[in-house]
Parts: structure tokens; sequence; C-alpha cells
């Protein structure tokens, strides 16, 4: 059986559903992998007073603010709820300015401050310590895929 075969409308010869899925899930390998990287990059960037998701995301903001809550929220396939609560750390501690409302008076710019700016530019050793280790656990190949796998995800539409 293929390691992403999916479940069989009969489950009598191959076990039960919840043994198909523990097996072959998709998603709970990736959540698997992802909580495994996470630990390592916040690892290496708690002295430094900031989460891997807050760093993710005060990196999207410096390299194409000043952007939309919008804007930020589909290039990194966030919805609205779960980018406010991240970004709310990032804007309390100085790294990101949320500005003036917009012409449409809702939408407000967020760009990165020198705080944030200086906080980048600290973070850098670590995030390279952090990055060696994940490549060291994933593998050459396994960095690569992953990589490629990102790259060619759809946009988000939301």
């Amino acid at each position: 059986m293929s390691c992403i075969e999916t479940v069989p409308h009969s489950t009598e010869s191959s076990g039960s559903v919840s043994a198909q899925i523990a097996r072959h899930c998709l998603l709970t390998r990736t959540r698997q992998i992802a909580r495994v990287l996470t630990a390592l990059y916040d690892e290496a960037l708690r002295p430094l007073g900031i989460s891997s998701s807050q760093l993710s995301l005060l990196v999207l903001v410096a390299e194409f603010g000043p952007v939309s809550r919008a804007a930020l929220g589909r290039k990194n396939h966030h919805d609205r709820t779960t980018l406010t609560r991240n970004l709310q750390p990032l804007i309390a501690h100085g790294w990101v300015a949320d500005g003036q409302p917009g012409g449409d008076g809702r939408s407000r710019a967020l760009s990165v401050t020198q705080a944030g700016r200086a906080l980048l530019h600290t973070a850098g050793p670590a995030w390279s310590t952090a990055q060696q280790r994940a490549a060291s656990v994933l593998g050459l190949e396994g960095a690569s895929a992953l990589m490629n796998i990102a790259a060619d995800l759809p946009s988000a539409t939301v």
C-alpha cells in the first residue's frame, strides 16, 4: 500500500478507518513535522523574545510592506482572526507599525519599524542556527522537497 493511498471504501481487509488514517494521513504527518520544526526555531529565537510565527510575520511585513492585513493574510495563508492575534505582539513590542487608515477608511498599512529591523538583524544568527538544525532533521532531500511544495502552493484567495 502506498504511503499516500486513500482510505478504501471497505475496511474489512485493511483494518479500521482510524488505523488507515493514523498510518496514511498527510495532514497528521505535516502537522507533526510543523511542530518539530516550530520547536527548533522557537528554541533558537526564545532569547530574543520572539516566536517563530512572529518572526515569519515580521519578515513578510519587512519584505512586502507597507502591506495591508488582507494582503499579508493572503501571502501567508492566514485567516483574519489568526493574523490579528499573531500581529498583536509585534505591534505591542513596537516591531511593526499599524499605519493610518487608507482611503477607504478601513485598511491600515503595516510596516516594520526601526526596532523591528534591528530585531531582524539580531535574529539572523539564531534563525541560521535553527535553519541548519531543521535541514539536518529533514535531510537534504526532505528540505528541498518541502521548499518545492511550498513554492507550488496555490495563492490564497481569502
